[in-house]
């Protein structure tokens, strides 16, 4: 008998067609000494009816900090089958070892060889595949490229094939204030927490120490590579997709940081892969927001019983990849649900897209070229403050606003309304002759959905460092005055405008905070002509649309009892000071903290992310990212304190990180970094 408890839309699954037992915490020894700490889900007779095994290996704490995440789908699979593992990653959680950057070598290594230990349990029949969102969806594709003979299947979230276009650190070669120093703040934060006594023994202490004292704040690194090169390479399928010979199902949401990979695999990769591209924000598609969700893990159980058990679930009979077509909606900050509908394509690139044209003129968007007077198109600072944050987790406040808010420090040009409702799947473009009267130059672009009443709703986004017009691994400056022909592709969207809404293209030099402005104020210069349009990839319905099976009801399995000692919380506030013309952007999340009933740890954060800027000076622009952190159990209380701060001039970015430790109240650990980097041509 299953039992179900329904929780909201989602049903919670207490028993399974298998019983399940956890081992909570298991060694997993690498060749070097160094110890990784696992956690492993079985069905009971496992040792006497061996298992295919589900691998997610990532940084972020498994008896703590993602307990609660892991306990809905650990179990569900384990339940159903199979050994899920929940490894942490060396120098993380209760991991022995260091973690010295993202996506090293060495990381995939380790993998390696945990991939070895599991080929070798008296539980495991043949077969593992890896799953994860995120940090775990990028290292299952690197992973993948490997080619291990136990890795047979692949399902990544919200990930990346390639670690320079798509990833926290650049995007169109301009890099990312919003993100840029945050992620690195938090991996900061993250990784200068403590391992838990009663897993590691009494040696804790020191090893805490160690690695307080030898994790290096992770932005001195990724600032050094402005451009794309053997760093940013290294770990990035899209170098060689034929490394990858297994089967992958990528997956992902319109509203995540993330989703411009899925196109790409699906295009490069030769072997079985799928692909599905839902509303979600950077979330798991049975929980995320926006709705609708879906039965994600059945979906999931789906792929690993077709690949690991060979089992006849269908699942590749089914379309190459299906996705969310978002209806024109008003803009807000967040979604409980996005409306639309499902779409399928038999292939990628899909086989019928018709690459429709705006040309601009004036303030016009129109569907015949006209050449007419040049364009200026001038930096103002604060444009972009209402953009949203880069990668939405789905918290309120996460996404654009109404751009109206924008729009009056931008170029702005607008269609005429649609006579019937229009589709779009894929990426729109935005082709320019232009000119610049710097050296130096940005370009941002976004596509709006104007709606009758003259709300915009930004519906896509795109962003290009001039200097990388022709190549992100070997930028060239700017001729001042000279004509250049650029394109900026903007992120992938499924999206349908409505019978009597326009199209409205914004453009700007500047897009604060996501983008770090240029060195000098740059005026662009605009050239309508033939040569200078907005390309939408409109779909026309397609009768596979409609034949298209409904998702399952969203499914997880129970999540483990806790007590909230603080509730969370959240606040993302705009402010001008019009004394000093500055503009100012403060996120503040307090994260609550929680008592776990299986273990006792009690944990907890907050994070304040400052974004400065004043009007008419590029070179004031400033980040500020503070975290504080607690961890503990009874009379073991760890907290600690962490400060990164990100300013430049016109040669170099300047970055300081402080982090203090303390075990009770007294401070064990006080060490700030400061490094100076120069420009080179962002």
């Amino acid at each position: 008998m299953v039992f179900n408890v329904r929780e909201s839309n989602r049903v919670i699954r207490t028993e399974f067609p298998k019983k399940v037992k956890e081992i909570k915490n298991t060694w997993i020894p690498m060749s070097d000494g160094t110890r990784l700490s696992a956690s492993i889900w079985l069905p009971e007779d496992a040792d006497q009816h061996p298992v295919p095994a589900i691998l997610e290996y990532i940084p972020y704490r498994k008896d703590d900090f993602t307990a609660l995440r892991d306990s809905l789908r650990h179990p569900y699979f384990a339940g159903h089958g199979y050994a899920s593992i929940r490894v942490d990653l060396r120098g993380s959680g209760n991991s022995e070892g260091i973690l010295y950057d993202e996506y090293l070598k060495q990381e995939q290594d380790d993998a390696l060889e945990v991939l070895n230990w599991i080929s070798e349990q008296p539980w495991f029949t043949g077969g593992v595949g890896m799953i994860g969102k995120s940090w775990g969806g990028f290292n299952g594709l690197q992973v993948a490229a490997r080619r291990h003979p136990a890795l047979q299947a692949v399902i990544t979230l919200c990930s990346t094939d390639d670690r320079y276009a798509d990833d926290v650190h650049y995007k169109g070669g301009a890099m990312l204030a919003s993100d840029m120093l945050w992620w690195a703040s938090t991996m900061l934060a993250y990784n200068a927490r403590p391992a838990d006594p009663a897993v590691v023994g009494d040696d804790w202490r020191d090893n805490w120490l160690d690695r307080l004292e030898k994790t290096p704040p992770f932005a001195e690194e990724w600032v050094k590579h402005q451009r794309r090169d053997a760093y940013w390479k290294h770990g990035s399928v899209c170098e060689n997709f034929d490394d990858i010979d297994i089967p992958v199902y990528a997956v992902g949401g319109w509203a995540d940081g993330y989703t411009n990979a899925i196109p790409r695999l699906l295009e490069g990769l030769k072997g079985p892969r799928k692909g599905l591209i839902g509303p979600w924000a950077h979330e798991y598609p049975e929980m995320a927001v926006p709705g609708p969700q879906i039965g994600f893990l059945q979906e999931c159980l789906r792929w690993w019983d077709h690949w690991l058990k060979g089992g006849d679930t269908g699942i590749m009979d089914e379309p190459m990849v299906r996705a969310w077509i978002q209806d024109s909606v008003p803009p807000q900050t967040d979604y409980s649900f996005r409306p639309g509908h499902w779409v399928a394509e038999e292939q990628w690139p899909p086989s019928v897209l018709a690459d429709t044209r705006y040309y601009v003129n004036g303030a016009a968007l129109l569907t015949q070229a006209v050449a007419t007077d040049a364009i200026q198109v001038e930096s103002v600072q604060q444009h972009g403050l209402h953009a949203g944050v880069f990668c939405p987790f789905g918290q309120p406040g996460d996404l654009p606003g109404d751009q109206r808010n924008e729009n009056s420090y931008a170029v702005v040009f607008n269609s005429e309304p649609a006579e019937a409702p229009v589709e779009i799947l894929g990426h729109p473009t935005f082709t320019a002759e232009l000119s610049s009267d710097k050296p130096n130059a940005l370009l941002a672009v976004r596509l709006n959905d104007v709606a009758p009443d003259g709300s915009s709703t930004r519906v896509t986004w795109g962003l290009l460092n001039l200097t990388h017009r022709n190549s992100h691994e070997f930028p060239v400056a700017l001729e001042p005055g000279k004509t250049y022909s650029i394109t900026v592709e903007m992120n992938a969207i499924g999206h349908k405008l409505e019978k009597g809404h326009r199209w409205q293209l914004a453009i700007s030099p500047t897009y604060w905070p996501h983008a770090w402005p240029s060195p000098e104020e740059a005026t662009l210069t605009i050239y309508p002509s033939e040569h200078t349009f907005l390309s939408l990839p409109v779909r026309e319905p397609k009768a596979i649309d409609l034949e298209l099976k409904p998702f399952q009801q969203p499914e997880t399995a129970a999540v483990l009892e806790k007590d909230i000692l603080r509730e969370a919380k959240r606040t993302r506030v705009i402010s001008h000071d019009v004394v000093s013309n500055v503009w100012t952007l403060d996120d503040f999340s307090d994260e609550g903290a929680r008592k776990l009933h299986v273990n006792g740890i009690e944990y907890g954060s907050t994070n304040r992310n400052v974004y400065t800027i004043e009007e008419g000076d590029s070179l004031s622009a400033k980040v500020q990212c503070d975290w504080t952190l607690t961890v503990g159990r009874d009379d073991w209380q760890t907290s600690l304190e962490t400060l990164s701060i990100m300013t430049a001039d016109q040669k170099n970015f300047y970055l300081t990180n402080q982090v203090i430790a303390y075990e009770g109240d007294e401070e064990v650990f006080n060490r700030t970094w400061k490094t100076e980097v120069p420009r080179d041509l962002v």
